[in-house]
């Protein structure tokens, strides 16, 4: 169980180990101070509870009292809704639009690379070329604020910053040119909420 004294309430998450979009809802609870019981689950082998409460079996999926959802956007908004503070999401409609945008690139250009070279393929060497390039185009939007496009942290960091975590141990080097994306890990990386957000085997991903 993942406990902290800010929230008297009890979620259960289900999450696999070291996947990105759980770990990008397990760092939403942690800035939160959200108390939760983590249920780790393997992606080969989802067990029956789960799959009864979600028709797709996968993860991360969360059951708050008698409400069940999945979808990572999904339950990470629903956790800022439900736990409003501290907001991790930008008050004017502008703001938050953007940041949903850039993390629906996220998800749809950047994942998938990640995907690729986890899984071992034949692709993976391109797949790591494609993701640096990725990373590096996206140079502007580190540099536009202290977090990714906002002064404050915002689900948007709870996406990006479990990538960033995990380039080492994907064999992604962005170089000298990639230093305000390494720059920016690094902020987030030492506060106590991603701290309390990893696993074991995500503290593996780095010495």
């Amino acid at each position: 169980m993942v406990q902290s004294a800010r929230s008297r309430s009890v979620l259960t998450l289900y999450s696999t180990a070291d996947d990105v979009q759980s770990h990008r809802t397990r760092l939403v609870l942690a800035a939160k101070g959200v108390t939760y019981d983590r249920v780790i689950v393997d992606p080969n082998k989802p067990p029956e509870d789960l799959i009864d409460l979600n028709p797709y079996g996968g993860t991360p999926t969360l059951v708050d009292r008698d409400l069940t959802l999945y979808g990572p956007s999904v339950v990470c908004e629903y956790l800022d809704e439900r736990y409003p503070h501290p907001p991790l999401m930008p008050i004017d409609p502008l703001s938050r639009a953007r940041l949903r945008l850039a993390s629906l690139r996220v998800e749809m250009d950047w994942l998938p690379e990640l995907d690729a070279i986890r899984s071992g393929s034949r692709t993976a060497d391109a797949s790591r070329k494609r993701l640096r390039d990725h990373l590096l185009s996206s140079l502007p939007l580190f540099k536009a604020a202290r977090f990714f496009l906002n002064a404050e942290m915002s689900l948007a960091d709870c996406l990006v910053a479990p990538v960033i975590w995990r380039l080492p141990w994907l064999g992604v080097d962005l170089g000298r040119e990639g230093k305000p994306i390494l720059d920016y890990g690094e902020r987030l990386f030492h506060s106590q909420g991603f701290s309390r957000s990893l696993t074991p085997e995500e503290r593996a991903m780095r010495p």
